[in-house]
């Protein structure tokens, strides 16, 4: 089986721009938020187990999921989040693994921002790489992303682990919190980094 990384970080780290160095190399990623997004739309399982949970009231005119209620809610309400997780996150890792277990490459790079917090997959990876910045600047991204206040982004870091903790979990650490264009060497040289250890026997990784 290939080598796993596991690669996280708080909201507006930059995970999706790493994930996108390592794809450019021709590095196999999975990616647990697309698959989220996909297994929920209309007709498929994701959605049902939603509509299920928690009735018609999650829907929006058109019969997706109204996705930023479910955020809200969920960021406001742990209770309600927690019922969701469970509604959405077996058909997640079920994809998950499948998607994995077909990997050819000598490694690949699976996605997950909670991949700490509510576990469920943490058992397929080798080697953590966490994204990471300053929580200012993660406040800065999101905002300028998805139009989001300060108050609703630091709502959703504080459901996630703090960063010191995330850098102590860490095997390697990608620093973005300046230009974009240091990921690209970064990954480069985890890319030789990971080659070198997936050759390795596994008892023999560090």
């Amino acid at each position: 089986m290939s080598l796993v990384v596991g690669l996280t970080g708080g909201i507006g780290s930059g995970k999706s721009a790493v994930a996108a160095a390592f794809a450019d190399l021709g590095v196999d990623v999975v990616d647990a938020d697309e698959i989220a997004h996909r297994l929920s739309g209309p007709g498929l399982e994701g959605h049902r187990r939603v509509v299920e949970a928690f009735g018609n009231e999650v829907l929006a005119a058109d019969g997706t999921l109204d996705r930023r209620t479910l955020r809200e809610r969920a960021f406001s309400d742990p209770g309600f989040r927690v019922r969701l997780e469970a509604a959405l996150h077996p058909p997640i890792r079920e994809e998950i693994r499948r998607r994995v277990s077909a990997w050819r490459g000598v490694y690949g790079v699976l996605v997950v921002p909670l991949l700490f917090e509510r576990g469920g997959t943490a058992d397929l990876v080798d080697r953590v790489l966490v994204v990471d910045c300053p929580e200012d600047e993660q406040v800065r991204r999101v905002g300028l992303r998805s139009g989001l206040s300060e108050r609703e982004v630091r709502a959703i870091m504080a459901t996630q682990l703090p960063r010191s903790e995330r850098l102590r979990l860490a095997d390697d650490v990608i620093d973005n919190a300046g230009s974009a264009d240091a990921i690209a060497p970064a990954v480069a040289r985890l890319d030789r980094t990971y080659r070198a250890l997936a050759a390795r026997p596994r008892e023999a990784r560090p």
